[in-house]
């Protein structure tokens, strides 16, 4: 998973104004070492792992202990928001005007990186509009602040004292100095909000000026990006989604990301083009997606929505983060579904969860987040109690359980 400070299972990225969310249950550990001390022997592993003294020295003043840095990481904010919710909230009128002429503007360069990674304008640009706008909010919070913080920090040390290190190889690199370093509170990078080791990895020098900005140089951020996603496993002229719709009865528990058939298969079924004509033949196994059950709106994923999955693990994300780019490549505005859909509350959903742990389901975290573990979860409890099993939690699932 891509994100750093936001986090496992199903949490999406942070941000600015959408999320009406709930705060998350604070770590169990507590700091008790001195930040100082451990400053200097952090200084002496990197030397030891070729930092040079130069690039500690230049760093060093911002390497320093932020309590509020800590104080945003045990207070995480989650959304229980449901796909709908969270789409409308995302998938804006601006962004969907915005991304267009964006697209034009640079059709020469996004020409040239899809020839290059095979990765299309309009999944990188999706991408692009949802981590900060477009390049408008990258953050401006000192990085090596931010980084040295939570690698001393208790409660995930060894994660970000690998991001610390692979900040400082940004900048012994040349790409960034350390006051040039900055962005959101828990260490990400650049236009689409890279972890510094995917920036050290995957940053691309697509300008030519021998750097790799991925702040503020829009070619080195939009390459570095399809880099990203043709590593994580992209596949060239692929879809990635398709909005469909389904009957009223069907084999349920066949709609599972973990389960894939030919369109043939799923158009014998009854699930037909969102526009009510036949599915298109082919042979491309392609599994059945309800973000929110049967009655909500439903989507043919293919291979490469699991790129979208490895970017951001929370499926709302994931599909609100797809659902943009068919947008952004013509799609029509998606249907809402069969029937109005009352999603469980957070303190529902978290309740749930409970009573899935009692019966011995792994759900992951009790976090109040349908992540795939849940989801798993609910269809499993679903076929047990002779429920439809589409993998969604509704009042009637609750209240048998």
């Amino acid at each position: 998973m891509w994100r750093a400070g936001v986090r496992w299972a199903g949490v999406a990225v942070l941000l600015v104004g959408v999320l009406a969310s709930k705060p998350a249950l604070a770590a169990g550990c507590r700091n008790t070492g001195n930040f100082n001390r451990w400053l200097a022997a952090f200084k002496q592993d990197a030397r030891a792992q070729g930092i040079s003294a130069r690039t500690i020295n230049a760093a060093q003043s911002w390497m320093t202990f932020d309590p509020g840095i800590v104080k945003k990481d045990r207070r995480q904010y989650v959304f229980s928001q449901s796909f709908l919710e969270f789409s409308g909230r995302m998938v804006a009128k601006y962004r969907l005007q915005r991304g267009p002429k964006l697209i034009r503007k640079y059709q020469k360069m996004f020409a040239r990186i899809e020839r290059q990674y095979g990765v299309p304008a309009p999944v990188i640009v999706g991408f692009w509009g949802l981590e900060t706008d477009f390049g408008a909010f990258i953050g401006d919070l000192p990085t090596l602040r931010s980084l040295a913080t939570l690698a001393f920090d208790c409660r995930r040390p060894d994660m970000f004292r690998t991001q610390l290190l692979a900040a400082l190889r940004i900048i012994e690199r040349g790409d960034l100095t350390p006051e040039k370093m900055v962005g959101p509170w828990a260490g990400e990078l650049g236009q689409t909000q890279f972890l510094p080791s995917h920036y050290l990895q995957y940053g691309v020098d697509y300008d030519g000026d021998g750097r790799r900005d991925l702040l503020k140089s829009v070619p080195d951020a939009l390459a570095s990006t399809a880099n990203l996603l043709a590593n994580s496993g992209w596949k060239r002229g692929q879809p990635w989604l398709r909005e469909v719709r389904v009957p009223a009865k069907m084999p349920w528990d066949q709609a599972d990301l973990t389960i894939r058939h030919p369109s043939a298969q799923w158009a014998r079924w009854g699930v037909r083009l969102a526009n009510g004509k036949r599915l298109p033949g082919g042979a491309l196994p392609v599994s059945l997606l309800l973000p929110m059950g049967r009655f909500g709106p439903a989507f043919l994923a293919y291979p490469n929505f699991y790129v979208y999955l490895e970017w951001n693990k929370s499926m709302v994300y994931a599909t609100t983060a797809a659902y943009f780019a068919t947008r952004l490549a013509g799609a029509p505005p998606l249907r809402r579904g069969n029937a109005a859909v009352t999603p469980l509350s957070f303190k529902q959903l978290t309740q749930l969860q409970r009573q899935l742990v009692r019966r011995g389901y792994d759900v992951g975290k009790v976090d109040g987040i349908i992540g795939i573990k849940t989801r798993a979860a609910v269809k499993s409890v679903q076929k047990k109690l002779g429920l439809p099993a589409d993998s969604y939690p509704t009042k009637t699932l609750l209240d048998r359980l």
